[in-house]
């Protein structure tokens, strides 16, 4: 049994929190995740991923990945040789049309993609900006004391 959120109370309440808010709608509303094609998600260094996307049967040209508002989009476009139809006796490999969304967090930026033995491979990089990391502050000793305002020096 599944019970539905209504996260409209925080959507009125806060201020830049709408992708988030969004991000948890979608991930409340959805009953399944795609089981088609099967897929992988690693992390493989401190600030890197990577998603293995199984595509046997399919060319290069036939995938597309796509990055756009922080939503990463694989698809499929199957290409039918032209006049030539296929009777298969058995068909164990898939070549249907599909498409993945992967919401990526901020700072992920895809960094590339390859096939390699009927996987694609898209790696994935966190890079945070040099303002947003954190920094340690010196403390050091003052040179001279001042007097605390309202309080005279003795």
């Amino acid at each position: 049994m599944r019970t539905s959120f209504d996260f409209s109370p925080f959507a009125r309440s806060t201020v830049g929190f709408d992708r988030m808010l969004r991000l948890l709608d979608s991930v409340a509303g959805a009953d399944e995740a795609p089981s088609y094609p099967p897929y992988n998600i690693a992390r493989t260094g401190e600030d890197q991923y990577e998603i293995a996307v199984a595509v046997a049967g399919f060319s290069e040209d036939e995938l597309e990945v796509k990055v756009h508002d922080g939503q990463l989009t694989i698809k499929s476009s199957p290409e039918q040789a032209e006049g030539q139809e296929i009777n298969y006796l058995h068909r164990g490999i898939a070549r249907r049309a599909f498409e993945l969304r992967f919401s990526l967090a901020d700072y992920i930026e895809v960094s590339g993609a390859h096939v390699e033995n009927g996987m694609l491979h898209i790696e994935l990089i966190r890079n945070v900006p040099e303002a947003k990391k954190p920094r340690t502050i010196a403390i050091g000793k003052s040179e001279s004391k001042k007097a605390l305002p309202g309080k005279q020096a003795a």
